[in-house]
């Protein structure tokens, strides 16, 4: 066992979590991009946990996001290219189609719901109404007047993907913008969007007045910023989330162009600023005191045809549309026959997962034990374009319910690029599907080829061989996977046919080296420390030191001619099998469940009550393991591999 120095430093895990994984869209099957930048990392860490704290102790939750016109919209296309169904039909479709895939992927969730179909999506649409009742109760809604867009040659109003332009946040790189958001994830208001075009006729689209509920989310500027202080405290929060919550936690600004500051010093009316300037950038940040005082400003710079871009900052956040696919918002103040808008249902769609995956019904409260108990965790892991609607959106909704929520750890991960360029399925870029990478790749390599992928860091180039058709004759989508179809496949087979050659395929009796044991459990402890900080890649460098090491330590000793010191070394490397498939389970684990198959032990292995413990803790005296035919692979390669020699 280990001393009771390095007991003390190991780190502190919940006692129950609620792991999540960003929702695709009901309008498509998976991408790599949903796949390799989300459900691997959330799915290694759920099965983490399960071994780590114990499986009625995880729940994994996630799901198809079902309403919105960007359903609407490929619907209307699937049908015209002779889809028959209903639109609940063609989503129904889709989600069975990405549970599927995600099975495939031996990706674990204790649920894949739909939020319109089924149970869930009852629950769903019960759970959306009661927020916003108890948002309205607590003063926390304003009904507010906005423009929306109308195209008049339709006749009809356009909604989120609908329309196209360009992002008017100032330094936004993002390839589209659509009404009111872009593809990074800025929020602005319908009118500071340039150069609009409606997707439907292809015509600029005109303006009508609208009302909506949006939510007070400046109002909790201030939580805000000490949450985001309490998480920079966390070893396992990464940069990228703090650093995009600060950027919107800035004073509303305008960016203008220095030639015309002249003009704007003429203009009246304009509310006080203070100015920003900079020697190198052509324009100047002009700071106001508060939204509204930003908000005259922008109605002032428009009449006099000043042109700008505004800066990032928490504006108040829309709840309510006009999509006739969506959930009904409950009529107030004469307001009717609004729907809920996407993204604020599908932040909440994770407990109305939860309620469903525990049996809970639409008036149940055993999901308040796992996302609001002291004793629980949840961690979000999402696409980092998400960051303001999950870590700012999300946690200023949590904030106002005002029920003692423990807000939820977010997990943001880097763009997963195609080559060397951003893909998406609303770009010129297209990824691939994540089911056609099956057709190259084994599960097991993907899976740790996306683990070592750092896109905790940085945006990182996934450069299949395969498909994109490199011909120098390596593939780096292969470099991961190696490790268990080679190094952990040679190592596993050598102690089984050594112990089938020498012992009559026993257990052999004695106790492990104290050299080996100690080297393990330092990888334990590095491994365990890792998985607490969400360090996927240290991890694959980590193991890959360990197996590899045991590999040379095998070469040499298996030379010997002496009983003695071939069964120590039986003992040594089956310890280390033993630990590397209990280290590897959450990765690959349908490999290392045939390990333990072959081993003949039971379940315990993989829990970390015992991860300490060698085989002997686990089997009788004499105990035989199951007999390794010649050439029995624990990890395949891809039969396209195997073609290839």
């Amino acid at each position: 066992m280990m001393g009771e120095e390095n007991a003390m430093a190991r780190p502190e895990f919940p006692k129950r979590a609620v792991v999540t994984a960003g929702m695709p869209y009901g309008n498509k099957k998976l991408h790599f991009g949903h796949i390799g930048g989300v459900f691997i990392q959330a799915d290694i860490y759920a099965r983490f946990l399960r071994d780590r704290i114990g499986q009625d102790n995880v729940l994994f939750v996630s799901g198809t996001d079902c309403y919105g016109a960007t359903i609407e919209a490929s619907y209307e296309q699937a049908k015209a290219e002779g889809f028959a169904g209903s639109l609940a039909d063609y989503v129904e479709q889709n989600h069975k189609d990405q549970k599927e895939t995600l099975s495939k992927y031996q990706v674990s969730p204790n649920l894949f719901g739909a939020s319109a179909l089924g149970e869930a999506g009852k629950i769903h649409a019960a759970l959306s109404k009661d927020i916003f009742m108890r948002l309205y109760e607590n003063k926390q809604l304003k009904l507010e007047q906005t423009l929306q867009f109308f195209d008049e040659e339709k006749g009809v109003f356009l909604n989120g993907r609908q329309v196209t332009g360009r992002c008017p946040i100032q330094g936004c790189k993002s390839e589209i913008a659509y009404a009111d958001e872009c593809s990074l994830g800025h929020q602005y208001n319908p009118s500071e969007l340039i150069n609009p075009v409606s997707v439907l006729s292809g015509m600029t689209p005109t303006f009508v007045a609208v009302k909506n509920w949006f939510f007070d989310l400046p109002a909790y500027e201030e939580k805000l910023k000490q949450e985001v202080e309490r998480w920079e405290q966390n070893p396992a929060c990464r940069k990228s989330l703090t650093t995009v919550i600060r950027d919107f936690l800035k004073k509303p600004s305008i960016y203008v162009k220095k030639e015309l500051m002249e003009k704007v010093e003429t203009l009246s009316g304009v509310p006080e600023y203070s100015v920003v300037s900079e020697e190198q950038k052509a324009s100047v940040e002009l700071v106001f005191a508060d939204l509204d005082a930003r908000t005259k400003a922008v109605s002032i710079f428009e009449e006099n045809g000043i042109r700008f871009r505004t800066g990032k900052t928490l504006v108040p956040f829309r709840l309510s549309g006009n999509v006739k696919w969506g959930i009904p918002v409950p009529e107030v103040e004469g307001m009717s026959d609004l729907t809920f808008w996407v993204w604020p249902e599908s932040l909440w769609a994770p407990i109305s997962f939860t309620k469903t995956c525990l049996g809970d019904g639409i008036e149940g409260r055993k999901w308040e034990d796992w996302w609001k108990s002291d004793e629980a965790q949840v961690y979000q892991f999402i696409g980092e374009d998400n960051i303001y609607f999950y870590a700012i959106a999300e946690m200023g909704l949590f904030m106002a319910l005002q029920e003692g929520f423990r807000l939820p750890l977010i997990i943001p991960n880097h763009h997963l690029l195609y080559g060397k360029k951003k893909a998406s399925s609303s770009g010129e870029v297209k990824p691939p599907k994540a089911a056609e990478l099956l057709d190259y790749y084994t599960p097991e390599q993907l899976r740790l080829h996306f683990m070592n992928a750092s896109l905790g860091e940085r945006s990182v180039s996934f450069e299949s061989k395969a498909l994109l058709g490199k011909d120098d004759g390596f593939d780096p989508v292969l470099y991961e996977g190696n490790l268990v179809t080679n190094v952990f496949n040679r190592l596993v087979r050598s102690c089984f046919y050594t112990v089938q050659k020498y012992n009559g395929g026993e257990y052999p009796a004695g106790t492990v080296s104290e050299t080996v044991k100690k080297k393990s459990d330092e990888t334990i402890l590095a491994y365990e420390r890792m998985m607490a900080e969400l360090s996927f890649d240290q991890i694959f460098e980590l193991l890959n030191i360990y197996l590899k090491d045991a590999n040379k330590d095998w070469s040499v000793r298996s030379k010997s001619e002496d009983p003695k010191e071939i069964n120590q070394l039986l003992l040594d490397l089956f310890h280390v099998i033993r630990v590397a498939a209990a280290l590897f389970h959450p990765i690959t684990p349908r490999g290392c469940e045939m390990i333990r198959d072959y081993l003949r032990v039971d379940e315990r292995i993989w829990d970390w009550q015992y991860i300490f413990e060698p085989l002997d803790s686990f089997v009788e005296a004499g105990h035989k393991f199951r007999f390794l035919e010649p050439r029995v692979d624990f990890f395949e390669k891809h039969p396209s591999q195997l073609a290839q020699k």
